[in-house]
């Protein structure tokens, strides 16, 4: 058999892909493509020669919501890590920025390309010895089932002695859930998205979430919208979990200085501190329901502090250009792309010192520092969403928060520019091979249909702005190049990327950055 490496995992990987054509006649059906995963996934897991039980063995905590729970899963990662120094951690995340192996960790650290074009192919060539056993079930999975079956694979072979699963979409059919012993289970806040999918309304989506309590176990909840919360009691009740706990911000948490930016992750902080405790409870063989931890051990707030999160509230200064400072968060829903804005919009952040600069003769709001300095916007987001709500969103919070500071800056002028580009890699229109998107389809990347929907959108909302600033691009190398056409003109230059992780980790690609973001 010829040598396989890195590269043919990637490209077999993207085959599984689920194409722009598929998806489409799918919404114009008004059907889902994958109804009940469940049964199929519990096949795949048993035709790669693992049962479910055999996931018992990992001993897993599972995490779902809709913000935070990435945030959350890697600050339990990290305070398990520092709490328990011999200890083997996996991790499972999605989607990944640059490289698709960043989803599985171990210790902390990616799966090197040897490790993950190894594991990659043991569950292919498995797969393919054994076909389906069910009538119209398919031979393979789709791209996210495939590297969920990786990631029990690798954590089973790699024998570790906890595995952090993030959900994929909503809980109860994704294709993480079929773990029947978790050891604990935790839900970030609640938002609407994945509409389509999971429901319109808060408690149709908690109906969803709720779905990864597990009989015996504890189901833990940061704080929620009172139809959200009574829904997930119900569900805890009705899956025989063994306690509900709802988890509100921790005292002592707002004297750590955590490693994540943002108000929002005090929240998500204090969720993974009462999951890794009650996790390193039960491990020790202690059954009985802990009291909630009050006082903060040591290790855990070192695993707070040491926290890393690539491309959410991130500060990154450009390694080539040091007038350039990218800001970059992966946030793609109003309520994301609120705290967002709470994080940019903030001293030592996105604001300038403009409170003890001298104003411009002539020039209202504008200050010495101001004018040396810009702002751009680089911001995408995948069919379906409204950009105009997103952006609108992004606008009022910005304008709250100059007023909140007492800025002379006005919301109009807050951004010199702003930038709409696809998630297309470069400007040759090739993706990076980890990056690639068979969902965008060929008129997607020509027409540019979303980015000119956001390009009107930003015109509506702000109808002074100057349509010389608004950029429609086809790639974010694009986007990137006029970044740096600025750096001759500005002093400094501030460069929010967001509405989408795809974006974020096309731009830390393109711009460069994977040594000193990742």
């Amino acid at each position: 058999m010829a040598i396989r490496n890195y590269q043919d995992a990637i490209e077999h990987l993207n085959a599984l892909q689920t194409s722009a054509d598929t998806l489409e006649a799918a919404r114009a059906a008004g059907s889902r493509l994958h109804p009940n995963p469940i049964p199929k996934m519990i096949e795949f897991l048993e035709r790669i020669g693992y049962t479910c039980e055999d996931l018992n063995k990992i001993n897993v905590i599972h995490v779902t919501g809709t913000k935070g729970k990435g945030s959350t899963c890697a600050f339990t990662d990290s305070i398990l890590r520092q709490a328990r120094p011999d200890w083997k951690i996996g991790l499972y995340t999605s989607p990944h920025l640059v490289a698709v192996r960043e989803r599985i960790r171990i210790g902390g650290v990616p799966l090197s390309e040897d490790d993950f074009t190894r594991y990659f192919f043991e569950v292919w060539d498995r797969l393919q010895q054994n076909g389906p056993r069910t009538p119209d079930f398919p031979a393979m999975p789709n791209y996210f089932r495939y590297l969920t079956l990786m990631t029990f694979h690798t954590f089973l072979a790699e024998k570790v002695n906890a595995a952090i699963l993030e959900v994929g979409i909503g809980g109860e059919s994704d294709s993480t859930n079929i773990v029947p012993r978790p050891i604990v289970t935790g839900i970030a806040a609640l938002g609407l998205d994945h509409m389509s999918v999971l429901g319109r309304t808060i408690a149709a989506i908690a109906q969803k979430k709720g779905g990864i309590y597990k009989k015996g176990a504890p189901a833990l909840s940061v704080s929620q919208p009172e139809e959200g919360m009574v829904v997930l009691k119900e569900r805890a009740e009705a899956s025989q979990a063994s306690y509900f706990m709802e988890v509100s911000t921790h005292p002592e948490i707002e004297n750590v200085t955590l490693g994540l930016s943002g108000e929002h992750q005090l929240q998500n902080a204090a969720l993974a501190v009462q999951m890794a405790y009650i996790f390193l409870h039960s491990m020790d063989g202690l059954q009985c329901r802990p009291e909630p931890l009050l006082q903060l051990p040591e290790p855990f707030i070192l695993g707070l502090e040491n926290a890393k999160w690539p491309g959410r509230c991130q500060i990154v200064p450009d390694p080539n250009y040091q007038n350039i400072t990218w800001y970059l968060d992966g946030a793609h829903t109003t309520e994301s792309l609120f705290c967002c804005t709470q994080w940019f919009v903030s001293p030592r952040v996105g604001l300038c010192n403009s409170s003890t600069s001298t104003t411009l003769n002539g020039t209202s709001g504008i200050t010495e520092e101001m004018s040396r300095c810009t702002r751009v916007l680089i911001f995408n987001c995948t069919k379906g969403r409204s950009g105009l709500d997103l952006l609108s969103t992004m606008l009022e919070e910005t304008r709250n928060r100059l007023l909140q500071y007492g800025s002379t800056e006005r919301v109009e002028s807050f951004f010199r520019q702003v930038i709409f580009c696809s998630n297309v890699t470069y400007a040759d229109g090739r993706f990076k091979g980890d990056l690639t998107s068979r969902a965008m389809s060929a008129d997607a990347r020509t027409e540019l249909k979303v980015q000119h929907e956001l390009a009107d959108a930003w015109s509506q909302l702000v109808t002074t702005f100057s349509t010389d600033a608004i950029h429609v691009v086809p790639s974010i190398e694009h986007a990137v190049r006029i970044v740096h056409g600025m750096t001759t003109t500005f002093d400094r230059v501030s460069v929010l990327v967001t509405g989408s992780l795809h974006l974020v980790g096309g731009v830390i690609e393109v711009a460069d950055l994977s040594s000193v973001a990742l």
